[in-house]
């Protein structure tokens, strides 16, 4: 199947539907019409914008887009997108919206210092900031003894969020409970005095998008806020708004081709700190997480192939050196968080992965990490086996049509997996549940697309490398929809860790 082409705006799915209990719909087809249009244009943040009338006579579901076509591109381009460090509202549990009260709180110029060092190698042509203080000051941090021009966007603030803004958590929930609970559950129809804000915060991102592609950077970076920058990578790839978290500071990275008919942008979701610390996810409380890992690198070469077929090594065979570092390191990372079940493929490399972390997962009292020791689960799942092991089974999967070949048999072995996953998730309110799930890379991101509900060919928008990780969080409990806290974080490995961002050069594609 032909890879979507950036400049025919990508659909979207259909409202989201527990993945548990529901079969998958697809799509209105590759070329898609889409249908929001746009409500806003650059306006003062103090001013936020009226709704658009035909807007609010009707429901919005997740496969309408807007109309128009994104800007060609002349060559690949890198976005990355920094939200802001904490602020005061932050720290206060405050609702800001698009409100410029607030300001970077000691930590938060600390977050955005970590950020400055984490992209303190990477070259840019130009940095794009939101005008509210709280970005702006993360991006003069950031951008500190670079020369190039910063652009303040105005459709880069925060999400208008009307009365809500300036309240506490708390005081939003009793005050306007309804519209709280359906700006958590079903935001792209949350109104409030008679707006849509997330329909209008789509329209804007849209927009933004489609500036930042026309600018003649190669290397861009944004620095803006939470939700817009969901938005703006939601934009990017075509997926569901607000399943795709920006922690503060975090780092989202899109990698556009130049367009042409295989060309599709790719993302990376990063967090300053590691992703397993306990908290809140998307502004709730979580404690049902799956947590996905690679399998270290394999025996046959550092970069997963098998020489005779020149495809994805099959995983049936031990790790190398690296790799046995890669999945210690995971069990180290791993350690600070109680894993209740680790389940694997049956496989080799995934296997010794799985022991390593139950290994140290069960000597937590022993290492000072917990006051008991720790029992730790170990299933496997066949289904977890990312391709037939025997290589003339595997040569014919690969080499025949896409429905029936490797990636089917993939998509396929990926969706019986996480319907079996989700059942070890246990939907007790009060009761801590982290899963850990070993496998192939590929299968991972199969993995992923299950959890969105997505078609098999946005596989194509994420890549995790051999001993990543990538953290799925559950607030609403394993009936609810799945969060993705980051893919492919890869900082525990060290001196072997991938660089959150990659360079672009002038004459391949990145």
């Amino acid at each position: 199947m032909p890879l979507s082409n950036l400049a025919t705006a990508s659909p979207l799915p259909f409202v989201y539907q527990n993945p548990r209990f529901s079969t998958f719909h697809g799509f209105h087809g590759q070329n898609a019409s889409p249908k929001i249009r746009s409500v806003l244009s650059s306006q003062s943040t103090k001013d936020p914008p009226s709704s658009d009338t035909s807007l609010l006579e009707r429901r919005l579901d997740t496969n309408l887009c807007d109309p128009r076509q994104f800007p060609s591109i002349q060559a690949s381009k890198r976005v990355v997108l920094v939200r802001h460090g904490q602020s005061t509202w932050n720290e206060e549990g405050r609702i800001q919206g698009s409100s410029d009260i607030s300001v970077l709180t000691q930590k938060g110029e600390s977050q955005a210092e970590t950020s400055r060092q984490m992209l303190i190698g990477d070259s840019f042509d130009v940095c794009f900031t939101s005008p509210l203080s709280r970005s702006k000051r993360t991006a003069e941090i950031i951008w500190f003894y670079r020369k190039d021009e910063m652009i303040s966007e105005p459709d880069l603030r925060e999400i208008d969020l009307y009365s809500f803004q300036g309240l506490l958590k708390h005081e939003g929930k009793s005050k306007f409970g309804n519209a709280y609970r359906q700006w958590q559950i079903d935001a792209a129809n949350f109104n409030i005095d008679g707006h849509y804000p997330v329909r209008e915060l789509w329209a804007r991102a849209r927009n933004c998008w489609d500036k930042i592609l026309r600018h003649n950077g190669r290397s861009v970076l944004v620095v803006a806020h939470n939700a817009v920058n969901q938005a703006l990578v939601a934009t990017a790839i075509g997926l569901h708004f607000h399943l795709l978290l920006a922690n503060d500071c975090g780092i989202s990275a899109i990698y556009v081709n130049q367009q042409n008919s295989d060309s599709t942008p790719t993302i990376c979701l990063q967090t300053p700190n590691p992703p397993i610390a306990p908290g809140s996810s998307g502004g709730r409380k979580t404690n049902k997480r799956i947590i996905l890992v690679c399998h270290g690198t394999l025996q046959s070469t550092a970069e997963g192939l098998v020489p005779a077929l020149g495809i994805p090594a099959l995983g049936n065979e031990s790790m190398n050196m690296l790799g046995v570092i890669q999945s210690q390191k995971t069990a180290e990372l791993l350690l600070d968080l109680k894993v209740n079940t680790i389940i694997c493929g049956p496989y080799i490399a995934a296997s010794d992965t799985a022991s390593a972390i139950c290994k140290v997962q069960e000597a937590a009292d022993c290492l000072g990490a917990d006051c008991v020791p720790r029992y730790v689960e170990i299933k496997q799942m066949k289904d977890l086996e990312y391709l037939p092991f025997h290589s003339a089974e595997y040569e014919i999967a690969y080499k025949s049509s896409e429905e029936e070949g490797a990636s089917g048999l993939l998509w396929e072995k990926a969706g019986n997996a996480w319907l079996s996953i989700l059942t070890h998730l246990r939907d007790e309110p009060e009761s801590e549940n982290n899963i850990v799930v070993v496998g192939h890379p590929l299968m991972n991101i199969a993995l992923i697309g299950r959890c969105l509900n997505l078609r098999k060919d946005w596989m194509k928008h994420f890549h995790l490398d051999y001993g990543s990780i990538s953290v799925l969080d559950f607030p609403d409990g394993p009936a609810g929809k799945g969060l993705i806290r980051c893919t492919n974080y890869t900082a525990h490995l060290g001196r072997w860790s991938v660089p959150v961002t990659r360079s672009a050069s002038e004459d391949d594609e990145f």
